[in-house]
Formats: C-alpha cells, sequence, structure tokens
C-alpha cells in the first residue's frame, strides 16, 4: 500500500468510527419540555399499556422502579406504598403507571412477587420491561454490577410533553406522591 492509500483508509475508518460512536451512543432520558418517546409494555394481565392511549385520557406520573436485580428493592416497596397512600389524591387527576425492569426470565413471577399484599388502585397500572428495552429506550438503564435502572418518575401531559423528572442515580432520593401532585395541580 502506498501512503496515499493508507491515508484514503484511515480517514475512511476515522469516518465509520465517528458515525458508529454517534449512533451507538446511549438514549438520553427525555427532558422537562420534550415529548416524551412514546413506549407499549405490557401489564400483569398481559394486557397492552401504550403511554400516548394513556396520555390521551389523563396526564400520566410514570415511576420506574429498579425492578428485578437480584432481590425485591426495599426502596421501591416503600416508594410504590406512599404512591399508593395517595391513590385517592391521583384518582380522576392522572394515571399512575409504574415500570418494572428486569431480565426477562422470571421477570412476571418476581413481579408478582412484588405486588404480593399490596392493595392497587385503578388509576395505577403496573408493567414489565423485559430485558430493558423500555428502560434503555429511555437512557435509564444502570449498567452497574448488581443494578437494573435509576429510579425515575416523570410527570406527563395530556399532549404527551414531560412536565417534570426526577432521576436518582442512587438507590434513594426518588419522586415523591406530594412532588408529582404538586405538578398535576399546576396542569389543572
Amino acid at each position: 500500500m502506498t501512503i496515499k492509500s493508507n491515508a484514503r483508509f484511515l480517514s475512511g475508518l476515522a469516518l465509520f468510527l465517528a458515525i458508529s460512536a454517534f449512533t451507538l451512543r446511549a438514549a438520553e432520558p427525555p427532558q422537562v419540555g420534550a415529548a416524551a418517546p412514546d413506549f407499549t409494555l405490557k401489564t400483569m394481565d398481559a394486557k397492552s399499556a401504550t403511554l400516548s392511549v394513556e396520555t390521551a385520557k389523563l396526564p400520566v406520573v410514570l415511576i420506574v422502579l429498579r425492578g428485578w436485580p437480584g432481590y425485591q428493592c426495599p426502596l421501591c416497596t416503600r416508594q410504590v406504598n406512599e404512591f399508593v397512600s395517595h391513590a385517592d389524591a391521583f384518582n380522576g387527576n392522572a394515571r399512575v403507571i409504574m415500570v418494572y425492569p428486569g431480565p426477562a426470565a422470571d421477570l412476571q413471577a418476581h413481579a408478582e412477587e412484588f405486588l404480593k399484599d399490596k392493595t392497587w388502585p385503578k388509576d395505577f397500572m403496573f408493567v414489565t420491561d423485559p430485558d430493558f428495552t423500555f428502560t434503555q429506550s429511555y437512557g435509564l438503564r444502570w449498567e452497574a454490577p448488581g443494578e437494573t435502572s435509576y429510579p425515575s418518575t416523570f410527570v406527563i401531559d395530556s399532549k404527551g410533553m414531560v412536565e417534570f423528572v426526577k432521576i436518582s442515580k442512587s438507590h434513594g432520593g426518588r419522586a415523591t406522591a406530594a412532588e408529582t401532585l404538586a405538578v398535576l395541580e399546576k396542569l389543572k
């Protein structure tokens, strides 16, 4: 090979790598003021739940739990119980969708175990995210060993626009029912 052909080859390789790096970049989480990316996940009774269908009815409070990192997360349980205890305040004002991510193998059984002994309000949906498809598309995959997703909460208005975002880069620091209810009040 000549120096000129080597230079052309290296230029082409550099361009290919630059384009690859751009396209393989992880998704970014939706931000306030942006349209929430649509998704469809399955409920515990295998019905489809699509974000755009739900936001056409009511604003949505979207809560992404840690799901199944190899055990039932006690902080997830506490957050779910806190939101459920405020179910009357959400009733008719918002649909609460909780996402339970994890590896597809046995995820349904782990989700059922998580829901055991919990009363589930009518305006709340519990969906699973097998193999992290949704979690990755929202830029919330926590790649550390023994982790699944960053605990996150979004409030999405009836036009599909993100009005509130809280993403915890640890196990704690999660959104509360009071925070999301305050945002919903401003949407009225």
